[in-house]
């Protein structure tokens, strides 16, 4: 495998990160500022950098190197594989009248399953429901060997709209899906969070789908606000830093959701991923060392049982993690970096969700306020 890796800040040229190599047929992911992205420009110059490139672009909340978190930039990672095939397929949620459930089994269905091990999903994060979507690409997988895993789109801290694309210029509504198939192959994840409950359970009595109507048959938005207190005049941004621990009759392990904006008329919330009724929910909040702690449990999660050293890690963390972390936000993928070493490139993007299995299980899932690692090599 060989790797090179540029980036392009605003207003400048682009740069390359360590040495500058010719690569046959690379697959070239693409994460940036969706401002910057949405230039019809940048399509054209990275055509010309890599004409026989398989150019995947995602928008993002800021893109991941070693070492370093970038803003109002594009960073480019190009690989050339020497025994692994790859196979990228599309879909857009907006074709199937919002269906994301439909979107998530229609993409993976369109892979050959045959000595398939990884599919790394690259969707658009405003329009899609991360549940469903992850919900319809199991019911397509037929194998239990197949690792789903990926994240959704962002846009900085925004939350106006995300794109992504395969070859061609970066669109609303567009899912990216990458394969990769070879006997040599090796995929590994891990997913931690860090975030700690704290308060007491409450039952979820109304929602639908994403929405959250109701907590113990209260509103649900009223209690949230009672909850942050002066914090809540900050909403829906200081959501971000208080997400929800949900523990689902469904689900064997608990998950975090995001809540990603505010009805004040229906006096809701909604979240990132489904919240089902009768699940029992407590709030969440964290501390920059917690989550450095988790990125660094996830990194060692994802080598056990390897039998190879990775040569690519592919992070997505949430924007959730990088408003905490503020100013320290490098410091959480310098402890993937100290675990994995300096031989691993690490490439990766700041989401809306993150999308892997639970650890020790087999289906994919929408997570939120996570650093999710996979690993490959070949």
């Amino acid at each position: 495998m060989k790797t090179i890796q540029l980036v392009k800040h605003k207003n400048t040229d682009w740069i390359y990160i360590g040495k500058k190599l010719k690569l046959n047929n690379p697959l070239v992911l693409v994460f940036g500022d969706r401002v910057m992205l949405e230039d019809v420009n940048i399509y054209k110059e990275l055509r010309c950098k890599f004409p026989t490139g398989h150019l995947v672009f995602g928008s993002t909340s800021g893109d991941i190197t070693a070492h370093v978190v970038d803003d109002e930039s594009i960073t480019v990672t190009a690989i050339e594989f020497e025994k692994t095939k790859f196979d990228i397929k599309t879909s857009n949620v907006l074709n199937s009248d919002l269906n994301s459930f439909k979107t998530g089994s229609d993409l993976v269905s369109q892979f050959l399953k045959d000595n398939l091990k990884l599919i790394f999903v690259i969707s658009e994060g405003s329009f899609i429901n991360g549940s469903q979507l992850t919900k319809g690409m199991n019911v397509a997988s037929t194998s239990d060997n197949l690792l789903i895993t990926g994240g959704l789109c962002g846009d900085a801290a925004r939350f106006e709209k995300t794109v992504a694309s395969y070859n061609e210029n970066p669109k609303p509504g567009e899912i990216v899906a990458i394969g990769f198939y070879g006997d040599t192959f090796e995929a590994s994840f891990s997913i931690h969070g860090g975030w700690t409950p704290f308060g007491p359970e409450r039952i979820v009595t109304k929602s639908e789908s994403n929405e959250l109507f109701e907590l113990d048959n209260k509103p649900a938005l009223d209690l949230y606000k009672k909850y942050l207190g002066d914090k809540s005049n900050e909403l829906p941004g200081a959501a971000l830093l208080y997400p929800l621990n949900v523990k689902s009759e469904d689900e064997r392990q608990s998950f975090v959701r995001t809540i990603l904006n505010i009805d004040e008329e229906k006096n809701t919330m909604i979240l990132a991923g489904d919240i089902p009724e009768n699940s029992r929910v407590q709030l969440m909040m964290t501390n920059v060392d917690n989550i450095a702690n988790a990125s660094e449990r996830a990194a060692r999660q994802a080598l056990e049982f390897r039998k190879n050293k990775p040569q690519l890690a592919l992070l997505v963390s949430c924007i959730g993690r990088k408003l905490v972390l503020d100013q320290r936000v490098e410091e959480e993928i310098e402890e993937v970096v100290d675990v994995l070493g300096e031989d691993t490139v690490i490439c990766g993007f700041y989401s809306y969700g993150e999308i892997a299995p639970f650890h020790g299980e087999h289906d994919c899932q929408l997570h939120n306020q996570t650093m999710a690692i996979t690993l490959i090599s070949e």
